[in-house]
């Protein structure tokens, strides 16, 4: 299949409505934001997500979550070694070729391999497909209920039944994210146009079969997919430049927002460059 020929950015809106979209291990679990109260959600995690509807979609994934991995290896190591090819291959190009082949994330997003082999001990691949991080366009306020535990861990367990612990959300926040995808690494791990189309899609479905106690049903939604395909491999703007084009801007009538409609969303024009707009599924 033909490697991609013209250049794409994209970005995402997306509402968080009563949840934690991105909890923060170093900080209690509590929403990610930064010191001017933004809140923030990595772009590790939105890679996460990208993968996992991609696995829903039936593409294979090298890195799969733990929970969701379906070919019964417990390690990427095992995923490597489940392929005798792989395994067996010495040389880093051809390593990196027929893996870029096989799993779409590793074309699309790159990946290190860091294998116990002593002629082949590391591969690393550049993806084309770049994703930043998501922030939110006004401040958050994070909401944190205590909560108890009805039942105790283990038998004889000395502490009693209701455990104090906390639970943190946040009431509303719209975010929003960009990426890009880059022609010239599209060729070196042969992403093509149809391997774009399944991220434009990933993204336009992106918390599909993603609930959990953090993360109710219906509280994270996609409100707006930008999707602009360039006439050419370099693009005729940069991704700065069409990035820059989106701007997302609080009503001034509205003191806490609440809702995609408390903010008023426009796009610059850029002659030659008309975006493909979705909104989410």
């Amino acid at each position: 299949m033909a490697a991609l020929t013209n250049k794409i950015d994209f970005a995402v809106i997306l509402s968080v409505t009563n949840a934690n979209p991105n909890g923060d291990p170093l900080n209690g679990n509590r929403p990610r934001e930064n010191y001017d109260g933004v809140g923030e959600i990595s772009d590790v995690c939105l890679k996460r997500k990208i993968r996992n509807r991609l696995m829903d979609m039936g593409y294979p994934i090298f890195v799969q979550s733990d929970e969701r991995a379906a070919d019964g290896c417990r390690s990427l190591h095992d995923r490597v070694n489940a392929d005798p090819a792989l395994k067996a291959e010495k040389d880093k190009d051809a390593f990196a070729r027929m893996a870029c082949e096989k799993w779409l994330d590793v074309r699309a997003f790159g990946q290190v391999f860091a294998l116990k082999n002593a002629t082949l001990a590391s591969v690393g691949v550049r993806g084309p497909v770049t994703v930043q991080s998501a922030f939110s366009q006004s401040p958050v306020d994070i909401l944190s209920v205590q909560i108890t535990k009805s039942v105790s861990n283990e038998t004889g367990d000395s502490r009693g039944s209701d455990t104090m612990g906390m639970k943190h959300r946040i009431p509303y926040g719209l975010y929003v994210f960009y990426g890009s995808i880059n022609c010239q690494l599209a060729e070196k791990t042969g992403f093509s146009d149809a391997d774009a189309e399944a991220v434009h899609q990933a993204l336009l479905t992106l918390f599909e079969n993603d609930a959990s106690a953090a993360r109710p049903e219906g509280s994270m939604e996609v409100n707006r997919v930008y999707w602009w395909r360039h006439e050419s491999k370099s693009g005729q703007y940069s991704s700065a430049r069409v990035h820059r084009s989106l701007r997302i801007r609080q009503k001034p009538e509205v003191a806490v927002p609440r809702a995609v409609d408390d903010y008023e969303i426009t796009l610059d024009p850029l002659p030659g460059l008309t975006p493909q707009v979705d909104d989410g599924l």
